[in-house]
């Protein structure tokens, strides 16, 4: 029966971005997930196992940079998609320092896989 995790707040530092010099040092993202999962029983090794989304997504926020944030959302959802027991993935990728800049509370990205 599938069923549904809520990770709220995964933080990992990346170099993507833009602007000039995004890419050059690291900054803060943060990223909620959705994630269907199989969830038949009482049992660890019958579904997805939270520790391996979460080191998927930081994975995905450390690799090579991408300019849009959209594009490091849709390769965050494909990596935790990717999570044994996973159905599907919804991800938010929030992008503080972006937000500081321009005066707002959020800059984000949303894509689901």
């Amino acid at each position: 029966m599938p069923q549904r995790i809520r990770l709220r707040g995964i933080r990992a530092e990346g170099r993507h971005g833009a602007s000039r010099g995004e890419q050059d040092d690291t900054q803060p993202f943060e990223v909620d997930l959705e994630v269907e999962v199989d969830a038949a029983a009482d049992d660890l090794d019958a579904t997805a196992d939270y520790r391996g989304i979460v080191a998927a997504t930081r994975a995905a926020i450390e690799g090579e940079p991408v300019t849009l944030i959209e594009t490091l959302a849709a390769r965050i959802a494909a990596a935790v998609a990717d999570v044994p027991g996973v159905r599907s993935c919804r991800a938010v990728v929030h992008k503080p320092r972006a937000a500081e800049r321009l005066g707002i509370d959020d800059v984000s990205a949303e894509t689901t896989a």
